[in-house]
């Protein structure tokens, strides 16, 4: 998938404070850049993604170091993806860089991959992405972290695989503040990573049902990987576009019209950015009902 895509530039400038202590770089509608949060505690803050390549990595850091006036600084990844996690050389023996279990094992089998691919996404994104130096994590983790920052407490949990093999979310249970990561966008289609050849791990059932769990803990504030702030409503919204694909290609006999299928969810989401995903989950699950006994 080869496309042009504006400087990926993270904008600092632009943060705000979501609730006491909890702050947010928002993604200002840019292609490739997410949401990056950073959670405050007495003792650290908690970074929440970091931004693509070096210079944004560098960007974010100076940004949470300010932040955190001589406190330790601590990033957590929501997965392995390029504007999610390529700027973590930056907290490289500055900080600890916490992921979980199946996170790490995706980056190092796929990470190299991904930096090549993502090269070819124009001239400002390959730009974005020189000097890379894919970072490995300092603590790894399986199941479910809990984190105390001194008086708050950051609950990070593997989820995957969904949107990838090794998502993470981070969840603050007091605030009921939701870091989804890629799990939830807003305003655009869900992107599925469908990349026969070369990346296949995600799982449509299983992103579905994630996000109705995550919807059952009720009322939330909701940081999506990309888009606006939303709630626990948005999670319905993504699981029910998800189960109306699935039944679209659940017949294996049949051919995929992609066309009638965008046709069919622009119609459903005439507002929604990111038209090309359409065409990506609807092979994936199209994929996984030929593959049943």
């Amino acid at each position: 998938m080869t496309d042009i895509h504006p400087a990926p530039t993270v904008k600092p400038e632009n943060a705000f404070l979501l609730a006491d202590g909890v702050h947010v770089i928002p993604d200002q509608g840019v292609p490739l850049v997410p949401n990056i949060g950073l959670i405050e505690g007495r003792e650290a803050v908690l970074v929440v993604d970091c931004g693509m390549g070096p210079a944004n990595g560098a960007t974010v850091f100076d940004w949470a170091q300010g932040l955190a006036r001589g406190r330790r600084i601590l990033l957590a990844l929501s997965h392995f993806h390029p504007e999610h996690a390529f700027g973590a050389q930056a907290f490289a023996g500055r900080a600890e860089i916490i992921v979980n279990t199946l996170q790490a094992e995706e980056a190092h089998d796929k990470a190299a991959a991904y930096l090549e691919m993502f090269k070819g996404f124009g001239p400002e994104v390959a730009a974005a992405l020189e000097r890379t130096v894919l970072t490995a994590p300092t603590q790894t983790y399986s199941n479910r972290l809990e984190i105390d920052l001194g008086g708050r407490v950051v609950t990070l949990q593997e989820v995957g695989p969904a949107h990838t093999r090794g998502d993470q979310i981070i969840w603050l249970e007091n605030e009921r503040i939701l870091f989804a990561g890629d799990l939830a966008e807003e305003g655009m289609f869900p992107i599925f990573p469908w990349f026969p050849g070369q990346d296949t791990d995600l799982d449509g059932q299983r992103w579905q049902e994630v996000l109705t769990a995550l919807e059952a803990r009720g009322r939330m504030t909701l940081v999506p990987g990309h888009g606006r702030i939303s709630d626990q409503g948005l999670l319905a919204v993504l699981a029910g576009y998800m189960q109306d694909m699935q039944g679209l290609c659940a017949d294996p006999a049949t051919e995929l019209d992609i066309p009638a299928i965008e046709r069919h969810f622009t119609g459903r989401h005439p507002d929604w950015q990111g038209k090309e995903w359409i065409g990506f989950a609807a092979r994936h699950y199209k994929d996984v009902a030929r593959s049943r006994p």
